[in-house]
């Protein structure tokens, strides 16, 4: 930028009195009669031509290219009263064309403009450090461009005065993307996110939330389902909205099923087979939302088939209970615990369009500190040991499943 006074004409207070006339052409200064202007630079046929500065009473200033009198060319231009600056182009006094402007507040913006707003392609940087590359309109984000947000989520797409709208990309920092409609800088219409524990959702959005979000778990089949010891079985789980419709928008939720013995007191004279709780047992037993308290009880996944004479169980399949991640979190706690073995890769599943199926599932020895024993009908009479049948009456032993 050319300093003001080429030719060394010296500064302004060291001249003579301004001429009640601007110069004719040549060199020369000019302080307006309204006194809030001076100029000092070259002239043209009675005009500011040329290389210039033109100071204001107010300390603002412009200092560049002048033609026909007006501010036009290449420019540098300063407002005290705000104590922003821009260096580019000008037409007739407005910033017009490409340049850099610098705001006081903190942050600049280089690109193009009209009439002195942001207008056509450029970078906007703001205080915080956020950066916008795309289209503006009317000095706001407008059509297409890219945001990188001072968290580090980037986003990509649409923009309608400011506001993301249309259709547009967020790639958040911990992993979780969603692609899809906006309107009002919130997912709205259809839209998928995949989230960064590994669920999904695609379908409708409203204001920011999935319309028909999963908000439980349903173990599907009979009420109550026989298994023996060793033997395999099968647990489908579906994922339900509200009104009970399968959510198919989500998929990737993480399910565990577990399973728990659920403690009663039967009568002496009872014929029914159950676990006998000894009385060291240290675990403390969990209460259900059913009424009713379990103690965990382990799945195997072993392939071996099972021994003649190993007991059976009975499983409630009403016993659903679980908590989820984003998005539709599912309401509750797990109700039954963990299998004290090391778990595999059988009692873990994803949901694939809100549904789930754990195949091959089995039942494990009894866990520590808890034993069979039959009470055949009088008081004090017990067989020690295995036994054999199916676990009676319902709800004995439970499953559970639970999302995380």
């Amino acid at each position: 930028m050319a300093a003001a006074g080429r030719g060394n004409p010296g500064s302004l207070q060291g001249r003579r009195e301004s001429p009640r006339r601007p110069p004719r052409d040549g060199y020369g200064v000019y302080i307006y009669p309204n006194s809030f202007f001076q100029y000092e630079g070259e002239w043209k046929g009675g005009k500011k031509h040329g290389h210039g500065k033109l100071v204001f009473k107010d300390g603002s200033y412009y200092e560049g290219e002048f033609m026909d009198g007006e501010i036009t060319g290449q420019g540098f231009r300063y407002w005290a009263w705000s104590g922003n600056t821009y260096s580019g182009q000008f037409v007739l006094g407005e910033p017009q064309g490409y340049g850099v402007m610098t705001y006081r507040a903190g942050g600049r913006y280089e690109g193009e403009l009209c009439h002195g707003l942001r207008e056509g392609q450029g970078v906007l940087v703001d205080p915080n450090g956020q950066v916008y590359q795309g289209s503006f309109h009317d000095n706001m984000r407008h059509g297409w461009g890219q945001m990188l947000f001072e968290n580090g989520d980037k986003y990509e797409g649409d923009w309608i005065q400011d506001r993301r709208q249309g259709h547009g990309v967020l790639c958040c920092t911990d992993g979780s993307t969603y692609e899809g409609q906006w309107h009002s800088d919130v997912f709205s219409g259809l839209g998928s996110l995949t989230h960064c524990s590994g669920v999904t959702y695609c379908g409708l959005w409203i204001n920011g939330h999935p319309a028909a979000p999963a908000t439980r778990m349903e173990i599907l089949g009979p009420e109550v389902l026989e298994v023996a010891h060793g033997c395999p079985f099968t647990v489908r789980v579906q994922l339900q909205q509200d009104g009970g419709e399968t959510a198919d928008s989500e998929s990737g939720r993480v399910l565990r099923v577990s399973a728990g013995v659920r403690r009663v007191q039967l009568p002496a004279h009872s014929n029914i087979s159950f676990f006998k709780v000894d009385e060291d047992q240290e675990e403390t037993p969990m209460e259900t939302p059913f009424g009713f308290q379990c103690f965990s009880y382990p799945l195997s996944c072993h392939m071996s088939p099972p021994s003649q004479g190993e007991p059976g169980s009975t499983l409630d399949s009403r016993v659903v209970h679980g908590q989820g991640d984003s998005p539709g979190h599912l309401p509750g706690e797990t109700c039954s615990a963990r299998a004290q073995e090391p778990s595999s890769t059988t009692d873990h599943q994803r949901t694939v369009q809100g549904w789930a199926e754990f195949t091959d599932i089995r039942l494990g020895p009894p866990p520590p500190g808890l034993q069979p024993f039959l009470a055949l009908g009088s008081p004090g009479l017990e067989a020690d040991g295995d036994f054999e049948g199916v676990l009676c009456p319902a709800k004995m032993a439970t499953t559970s499943c639970s999302s995380r």
